[in-house]
């Protein structure tokens, strides 16, 4: 493995961040020289009338010194919100510990800005520090919570819907990050993009358990259920920075019409799906409720296109509960325990495990296309339908590979697992995972409503788009050309996905799954017991 390839917590994997300096490296990808950049960030200021749409921000002024520099001791500064999300104008509540005698808050919101990646939006007035107790654990799912006092209140009244770094600045110089997302009530017409939170949280070790590892560092110690009333680990927000920052950086400098939410509000409130031309589900959206999963299913029925810009997506079954302070502030994942899941046996479909797990087994290639099959692998992706109208413009040829492109997760077409018809495979990459021969497969299908939809096959998607760059500081090996292909392959996603049902105006798949698969070894099914084992095997 690439000694910089994150490792999945002794229960399974996952990736990291990016590094810093400008974002310029993806009007490169996109075949662009340094001057067409700069014309392209010189367009008109946003009018006043439309300063609220996200599209508005792409030409605004960026910040060159948004990104965390010392990190300091993990007491040194923290903090997280009681909200998940809000609505632009909404107040939420920031609670932060630090050993510092003060601190500043700087929202900064993510996206093109000339490249540089963010805007500064709003900063605080120096606060009194406090220190607070590191954590507890209150509970016999092993929960891990901080439940500060409120430190201050946070007004987002002008701040433009998107997704926000809160940074905490404290007086000794240290930094960390708190995420928000400023979501969307409404995406008619637009391009939505879908924030993980409850992934995130189901990786955080604040405090020393997640989901994957208890404090003892054991699987059998993990959390059972995690909650929202802590900080996130390392620099606040990480896996959001590794999976989903690029993306919406790249759609944001396309000048699409966007829409911002997140998972745990899917779960409540489908409505910002209503009339949304696509869904783009980012780089790591592993755990899902069956309500979210019931929404993005009846989004894509009603001809909303939807693209998986990961993988290893709508694995994991989840339930949202009620946590001391608010509402659904905890995210419950039994796992391989579900048998002690309060829900099992009276309430099947809310069992806590694999969607492809009984006991209400619902694997989730019926919506992706794609199975999740693997983890660790490092391997090149290969395509195979060079001319599908998703790598126009990108130059390649039938077997022509990226190296490291796949990666530490992959998914593929699955023969025997249910997947919708007519469903193309347009990347077949050959791997070896644990031992086992495999292949990582990227597919598209289309709907019965017009919908289309794209998934990658691989968790390394979004992290290519900084490829080569001083952004990508920990790309596994993965080059500029890779970028180039990545970012113009997305770009024509993203692009053809905003104009509507992609089944009426691009062309239909042409099913070769049989073809591809005619003397192929059928791919592994995991169950339950083999997935956390082989989750399980050091890296």
């Amino acid at each position: 493995m690439n000694p910089h390839e994150s490792q999945k917590p002794a229960g399974e994997s996952r990736g990291h961040g990016p590094g810093r300096r400008s974002f310029l490296g993806l009007c490169a990808c996109a075949g662009l020289g340094t001057a067409a950049c700069a014309h392209t960030a010189a367009r008109r200021p946003p009018r006043a009338a439309d300063s609220h749409r996200p599209e508005a921000e792409r030409d605004r002024s960026g910040a060159h010194d948004w990104r965390v520099g010392s990190l300091g001791p993990p007491d040194a500064v923290a903090g997280y919100t009681d909200r998940v999300s809000v609505t632009p104008g909404q107040e939420c509540g920031l609670h932060v510990s630090t050993t510092a005698s003060s601190f500043r808050v700087s929202a900064y919101r993510v996206g093109w800005y000339g490249g540089r990646g963010a805007r500064l939006v709003w900063r605080s007035e120096p606060v009194r520090g406090r220190v607070h107790p590191a954590s507890r654990t209150p509970s016999a799912t092993r929960t891990v919570r901080a439940d500060w006092p409120r430190t201050l209140t946070l007004g987002t009244e002008g701040w433009p819907e998107g997704a926000y770094l809160l940074r905490l600045d404290a007086d000794h110089g240290h930094q960390r990050y708190v995420p928000l997302i400023v979501r969307s009530t409404h995406g008619a017409g637009r391009t939505v993009l879908l924030h993980a939170p409850a992934t995130w949280q189901a990786y955080n070790r604040w405090g020393g358990a997640s989901l994957y590892n208890g404090a003892s560092g054991a699987y059998r110690t993990r959390s059972l259920a995690v909650s929202f009333d802590r900080p996130y680990d390392a620099n606040g927000a990480e896996k959001f920075l590794v999976y989903e920052w690029a993306a919406v950086v790249l759609a944001e400098r396309l000048g699409l019409p966007l829409a911002y939410t997140t998972g745990t509000d899917l779960h409540h409130d489908p409505g910002v799906l209503r009339g949304a031309t696509a869904l783009i589900c980012l780089g790591h959206d592993e755990y899902w409720t069956p309500q979210q999963r019931g929404h993005v299913t009846a989004a894509r029925d009603a001809g909303t296109n939807v693209a998986f810009l990961g993988a290893n997506t709508c694995y994991r079954r989840i339930r949202l509960e009620d946590g001391e302070p608010g509402a659904e502030r905890t995210v419950v994942c039994y796992k391989s325990s579900y048998r002690s899941d309060p829900c099992y046996p009276s309430r099947p479909a809310l069992v806590t495990t694999d969607f492809r797990q009984g006991p209400a087994a619902d694997p989730e290639s019926s919506l992706t296309g794609v199975l999740y099959e693997g983890y660790p692998v490092d391997a090149p992706h290969v395509v195979h339908a060079a001319d599908h109208w998703l790598y126009e413009g990108t130059g390649v040829r039938p077997g022509e590979s990226f190296d490291h492109l796949v990666g530490v997760e992959y998914d593929r077409v699955t023969p025997g697992a249910p997947v919708p018809e007519p469903l193309e495979i347009t990347a077949h990459s050959p791997l070896v995972c644990a031992g086992d021969r495999s292949h990582s497969d990227s597919a598209y299908y289309t709907a019965p409503g017009g919908a289309g939809v794209f998934a990658t096959g691989t968790m390394r998607w979004v992290e290519a788009l900084m490829a080569g760059t001083p952004e990508g500081g920990r790309d596994h090996g993965m080059d500029a050309r890779t970028r180039v292909f990545v970012t113009r392959t997305t770009e024509n996603l993203l692009r053809a996905f905003a104009e509507g049902p992609a089944a009426r105006h691009r062309p239909a798949p042409r099913p070769n799954t049989r073809q591809v698969y005619r003397t192929a070894r059928p791919g592994r099914h995991l169950t339950a017991g083999q997935a956390e084992r082989a989750a399980s095997r050091p890296a």
